[in-house]
């Protein structure tokens, strides 16, 4: 195999794992919170990882915890 595509299979490998982990993360915020907390966190990860700032989704949770929001577990 050429290192184009051993990089090429690299990458896409990688990728294939973030999404469905990232698919996997929504689906849990989904089901842990109120709809308008979920909205507003899945729009924090999706800025995030846009912007390469990690702050900003745990920014995000630590408000959730501060405001006292509840799971729907609770």
């Amino acid at each position: 195999m050429s290192p184009k595509k051993d990089k090429r299979q690299l990458v896409e490998s990688n990728a294939r794992h973030v999404m469905q982990t990232a698919i996997n993360l929504i689906e849990m915020i989904d089901n842990s919170f109120p709809p308008e907390v979920a909205e507003d966190l899945q729009k924090r990860l999706i800025n995030s990882i846009r912007t390469k700032d990690p702050k900003k989704f745990i920014r995000g949770i630590q408000r959730i915890e501060d405001n006292g929001h509840p799971t729907r577990d609770a």
